[in-house]
């Protein structure tokens, strides 16, 4: 099952992780929500928050990565659960590049390794489900690591000090 050694992830992400398994990226009934929310220690008024999912009219549904804005910036995001982080990236590998997705992921290194796992579980999980348009943008970030990993590190990492002024 997915959600086995998901604890790794925020109570956010593992509410996205253990919808997405159940509902894709369909919608579903928010009381089923709501209580796998709770279970996960978190609410669905915290993951809409996070600005992952739309929930409205007795429905809950994650958004695809497109739906993500454009003009996100990590370092301005006190919420930010790694399923969003992943999401962002994706959309901006997609729309920008490698590069442009190093520069996101400048802005939030130490959630470098949490990303990059929660692709490699989402791939596995598509793959299984025969989700191959969804597989593969998991396989291209995955893939593109390297490339967006060395793109960060040029950029330099948010909240470390590039150089001394003496």
């Amino acid at each position: 099952m997915l959600t086995e050694g998901a604890d790794e992830f925020d109570a956010d992400t593992q509410f996205c992780l253990g919808w997405f398994d159940e509902q894709g990226w369909s919608a579903g009934d928010f009381g089923k929500a709501d209580v796998l929310a709770r279970a996960k220690g978190t609410s669905v008024d915290h993951v809409r928050d996070a600005e992952v999912i739309e929930a409205g009219a007795g429905k809950v549904r994650l958004l695809k990565p497109a739906e993500y804005p454009q003009d996100w910036a990590p370092e301005q995001d006190n919420n930010t659960p790694v399923w969003e982080a992943l999401h962002q990236l994706i959309r901006e590998l997609r729309s920008q590049g490698e590069t442009a997705a190093g520069l996101l992921l400048a802005g939030m290194p130490q959630r470098a390794e949490p990303i990059r796992s929660l692709a490699y579980r989402l791939y596995t999980l598509c793959e299984r489900k025969g989700w191959a348009d969804d597989a593969r943008a998991y396989n291209e970030l995955i893939t593109s690591w390297t490339g967006i990993e060395a793109a960060s590190h040029e950029k330099g990492h948010f909240g470390s000090q590039t150089k001394l002024d003496i």
